[in-house]
């Protein structure tokens, strides 16, 4: 049996004329990447059912996959180009295999029907619903991507990556009797378009892997996902704003420059006009505090990088607002439609019924969610009919203010996608136009100083999400002028990898259950992102001020706790900022002082790998000092019970017993039964504030935090704080 060899300078696979892998090795060492678990060929077709009347005649007639049996191959100037039958499928495809140094492609280019495949029928040949280009079977390694589709470990990486978002790359985990395999797969589809999409395989020693990758992104004009994650700027936190204009700019920098954040996430609500929730997404009309609309938005950027801080813009670029002028007074064609159907009868202006052709069961029944689109007029139901005569009931015409219309026999109409999140908006359709539309609207206020962003409702999509979910925001990221620097969104498929650098964020943590759900979610999750070389964002996190809060609202322990255990894994914060809860709130200096150092840490890249790993042992907390040469120190810490609950205390092991305490609430005096010599200081090692004793106890003024240092075992400084009272 004849073997075809396809290779570059870091592997050589090697196929049979049957179309079946026989190996994929390193050229580098000579390691063998593929597993001989399952034999599966490297191509295969599959229809809707056999169409050929001799197949369809001797065949079910179902979904069916047609493997590959027989390649021919032609070399070329940069390659192959492959001639590849099917069982049973009386068609060929030609397949080119692209060779770049670091990566082999695969490109359907067309299929080759002989005329009498399929005599007599009227129809596009051949009738195939996708290819698959490429089928991997591998031995499970101690890593797998599951986003970028990559097997890996610290000798070797293999991977099946798509060049474009039509490409739709996915594995399946199995076992055998001689243990766990993955299947990497690479398909194209005729409702996405089949021709010209490269699946790329990278099979590489693993240090090589990336600057595998990166050659493609660059050889296919695709957003820069190695780069990205390769900048300084990628493990920044970012100070986010629901309510930053021109009017209030400088109070948020000062409180961002408090806290060392330099990067500055701006919602579209700091520029364009919204109400209820998501009511006017789309309109993108500027806000009262923009007379000048993008000048005085530029003027505003410009300020916020004088101050040292990168502008971000975040948009939720899938979403339509019900209230917008896409929505009413006439529901734009371009909204997308989980169901369809055509009217039964003549639907007039009064009427409270829908008849349909179509059965309604399964459509949606959530309120807020029950809207119908025809012929530009939205209409809600409470019900339906499953039997027939079927029909939509219990209809209000002229939802949202929309125009209510005679409605003709035969109208098409639908189901309005609408948003789950709070029901204020709905979806637009992406293979519209509107997409663009909207996508032009983000960037021209992109264009005005901003350098990196935020996808919200990225999973606001049709089907198949890991298609749509990506090109909702690739379509946006292609008209970002300069590219971003880095971008991030609320959810994540195979292609997103290319131009989302991280994700996601987890949000919102209310302080009861922050440290819970620190180690609950992105903790977990973090050592998952690091096998696709990627960084999550440890959350977006609320921020409330203690006053009527049992919790004691944010507080600077919780702050470092979640902002260290990111870091012990290269990872940003988010803060969700609240100018008035950050004014109201006494201990705000310290807690961005807490971000502050952290953040000059991740700067400086500060942490050693040992340091990383003791932050990665989730029950046990560590505070991040700056002593008395200006250094910092880290040090593991715990919490220690307080005879009263507005003060919070913690203590550990330094140069003796120390302890770390402030009031959660304001200020008072703190009555500390502690009869050994000690010293409390607003440094840990600053001068000593002068302490007032009485009857074996110190009396001590505590707002901020304060740092103490006694001569007696931890235990006994603890013990005294389980006694400690505020008069």
């Amino acid at each position: 049996m004849s073997e075809l060899i396809l290779e570059n300078d870091l592997c050589r696979l090697i196929l049979g004329d049957d179309a079946l892998p026989r190996s994929l090795k390193l050229k580098s060492s000579g390691e063998e990447l593929l597993s001989g678990a399952e034999l599966r060929p490297f191509f295969s077709v599959t229809q809707d059912r056999p169409f050929n009347n001799e197949v369809k005649l001797a065949h079910p007639n179902k979904r069916t996959v047609f493997p590959a049996c027989r390649i021919r191959p032609e070399e070329t100037g940069r390659g192959w180009m492959l001639t590849v039958g099917f069982d049973l499928a009386p068609y060929e495809a030609r397949i080119e295999v692209i060779r770049a140094p670091r990566y082999l492609a695969f490109v359907l280019r067309d299929f080759l029907v002989p005329p009498e495949a399929y005599p007599g029928l009227r129809m596009d040949t051949p009738p195939a619903v996708s290819l698959r280009l490429a089928e991997l079977v591998l031995p499970e390694r101690r890593y797998f991507g599951e986003w970028l589709n990559v097997s890996h470990d610290e000798t070797s990486a293999a991977a099946l990556i798509a060049g474009d978002p039509r490409l739709l790359a996915d594995s399946d985990k199995r076992r055998s009797a001689s243990g766990d395999y993955r299947v990497l797969t690479a398909e194209v589809r005729r409702e996405l378009g089949m021709k010209d999409v490269p699946a790329v395989l990278i099979a590489s020693p693993a240090g090589a892997f990336l600057d595998a990758v990166a050659d493609m992104e660059r050889d296919f004009g695709l957003p820069r996902g190695v780069e990205s994650r390769r900048s300084d700027a990628v493990n920044a936190s970012a100070y986010w704003t629901a309510d930053c204009t021109p009017r209030n700019v400088d109070e948020h920098i000062r409180y961002a420059n408090q806290g060392g954040f330099r990067m500055m996430l701006l919602y579209y609500t700091c520029l364009f006009r919204e109400r209820g929730g998501y009511a006017l997404n789309g309109n993108y009309d500027w806000r009262d505090e923009y007379p000048n609309g993008k000048a005085d938005l530029t003027a505003m950027l410009d300020k916020i990088r004088a101050a040292g801080i990168t502008p971000g813009l975040h948009f939720l670029q899938t979403h339509i607002g019900l209230d917008s002028r896409y929505c009413t007074p006439t529901a734009d064609a371009r909204l997308n439609l989980t169901r369809r159907f055509s009217l039964s009868a003549d639907v007039g202006e009064a009427a409270d019924e829908l008849p349909v052709d179509q059965n309604p069961a399964g459509c949606v029944l959530a309120d807020g969610c029950r809207i119908l689109s025809f012929g530009g007029e939205l209409i809600t139901y409470e019900g339906y009919t499953t039997e027939p005569p079927y029909r939509f009931i219990g209809c209000v015409r002229g939802h949202r203010n929309t125009t209510v219309r005679f409605h003709p026999r035969g109208e098409r109409g639908g189901v309005l996608d609408v948003s789950e999140y709070g029901a204020s908006s709905c979806y637009l359709d992406q293979e519209t136009t509107l997409g663009d539309e909207i996508a032009d609207k983000i960037a021209d206020a992109y264009g005005a100083g901003f350098r990196f962003c935020y996808f919200d409702g990225s999973e606001g999509t049709a089907a198949p999400y890991e298609y749509q979910v990506p090109l909702g925001q690739y379509r946006v990221w292609k008209k970002l002028s300069p590219a971003p620097l880095y971008t991030e969104g609320a959810a994540k498929a195979h292609f997103s990898w290319h131009h989302l650098s991280g994700g996601n964020a987890f949000d919102i943590f209310p302080p009861s259950v922050f440290k819970e759900m620190i180690r609950r979610y992105p903790a977990e999750e973090a050592p998952r992102m690091r096998q696709d070389f990627t960084r999550l964002n440890f959350g977006w996190w609320g921020f409330w001020a203690p006053e009527g809060r049992e919790d004691g609202g944010t507080q600077a322990d919780l702050v470092e706790y979640g902002t260290s255990r990111a870091a012990a894994w290269d990872c940003p914060v988010t803060i969700q900022t609240n100018l008035s809860a950050f004014r109201a709130h006494p201990r705000i200096r310290d807690i961005l002082e807490v971000f502050r150092r952290w953040e000059d840490v991740r700067a400086r890249r500060w942490l050693t790998e040992e340091q990383k790993e003791e932050l990665k042992d989730l029950g046990q907390e560590h505070v991040l000092l700056i002593n008395g040469a200006g250094e910092y120190e880290l040090l593991p810490y715990r919490q220690a019970e307080t005879g009263d609950s507005r003060i919070r205390a913690f203590t550990f092991e330094r140069n003796g017993a120390s302890a770390v305490f402030w009031h959660l609430y304001g200020e008072g005096v703190l009555k500390l039964p502690l009869d050994v010599p000690f010293a409390v200081s607003e440094d840990p090692d600053g001068e000593p504030i002068p302490v007032r004793r009485s009857d074996g106890c110190a009396l001590i003024p505590v707002g901020d935090r304060l740092w103490l240092r006694a001569e007696c075992s931890e235990e006994d400084l603890r013990e005294a704080f389980r006694h400690a009272v505020l008069l």
